[in-house]
Order: structure tokens, then C-alpha cells, then sequence
């Protein structure tokens, strides 16, 4: 079956099967393998993406259902070739250890960043709730996103007038 989707603001068409998983086709087909297969049940959230500005679990739906959508991975993050802040945040904070959690971890925290530029603890524990780490104990984590948040109010500063 033909789609055609965006991802990282990139037009695709192509051919898939009609029961390939979304995490197949980005990962396989388009090499975005910033998109881990991790528990393939929705469970980890290391397949995280995020569809018209919504997480989802891309092993858990099909490349039809996305026909038409925009899809924002990792990669996609900054657009310049640079490290966006809150992958900064993520290295400077040590919010990370083998990484397989990572990308699906940073996604959730760009969605959460988004609409709660200053979120509180339990703001952030919420939003990272679906997320799993087998390595950090998720304080590194957390101390990430609040970085996060401090680099992106400070980018921000620096753009008013």
C-alpha cells in the first residue's frame, strides 16, 4: 500500500505492507534509528515518536495509520545539525547511561517542554511516567529535563527583545 508522510519536516512515499510497524519503516526503511525497538508491547516507550505533535508508540501502529502525518524522531529535533537543548541538557545532566532509553525519553520531555516550560517535579515525573530506564534510577533523568527547561527559558530570553 502507497503513503506518503513528513518526518523530521522531510516528505517520504512509499510502498509498505499493510501490517509493517510504524518503528520498522522509520528505523528500516527511512534509517531513523534514533527509534528503538525495545519491549514491541508499548511498554518501554524507547519507540516513542511523536505524530502531529503527539507521543505514540510506533510499535504499536501500523505505517497505513500514518498516511498523511507529520512524525517528529529524535533526529529531527534540531534542525541545524546541532544538538538541541534538551539533548544538551540530557549529556550535561548524565541523564543518560547505555542511551537505548534516551531518544524516547527526550521526546517525551520536548512534548512536556512545550506546553509547561517550567514544570514542576511531579510535572516531570508524570510526563516521563511511560518511559523506561534500566540503568539511570531516573535521577539523572530528572535533573535532565529540568536543565532542560533552564536552557530553553534562557534561549528564549536571549531571543526578546
Amino acid at each position: 500500500m502507497a503513503i506518503a508522510l513528513r518526518v523530521n519536516g522531510k516528505p517520504y512515499r512509499l510502498e509498505v505492507e499493510p501490517r509493517r510497524l510504524l518503528a520498522d519503516v522509520l528505523r528500516r526503511d527511512l534509517g531513523f534509528t534514533g527509534v528503538h525497538l525495545g519491549c514491541e508491547h508499548g511498554v518501554c516507550g524507547a519507540c516513542t515518536v511523536l505524530l502531529d505533535g503527539e507521543l505514540v508508540r510506533s510499535c504499536l501502529m501500523f505505517a497505513v495509520q500514518v498516511d498523511g502525518c507529520e512524525i517528529l524522531t529524535v533526529e529531527g529535533l534540531n534542525a541545524s545539525g546541532g544538538l538541541h537543548p534538551i539533548q544538551r541538557a540530557f549529556i550535561e545532566e548524565f541523564g543518560f547511561q547505555c542511551g537505548f532509553c534516551t531518544p524516547g525519553m527526550i521526546l517525551a520531555a520536548y512534548r512536556l517542554l512545550q506546553d509547561h516550560p517550567h514544570p514542576s517535579e511531579e510535572e516531570i515525573r508524570r510526563a516521563l511516567a511511560g518511559n523506561l530506564c534500566r540503568c539511570t534510577g531516573y535521577a539523572d533523568i530528572l535533573r535532565s529535563v529540568q536543565r532542560a527547561a533552564a536552557l530553553l527559558a534562557e534561549a528564549e530570553g536571549s531571543r526578546a527583545p
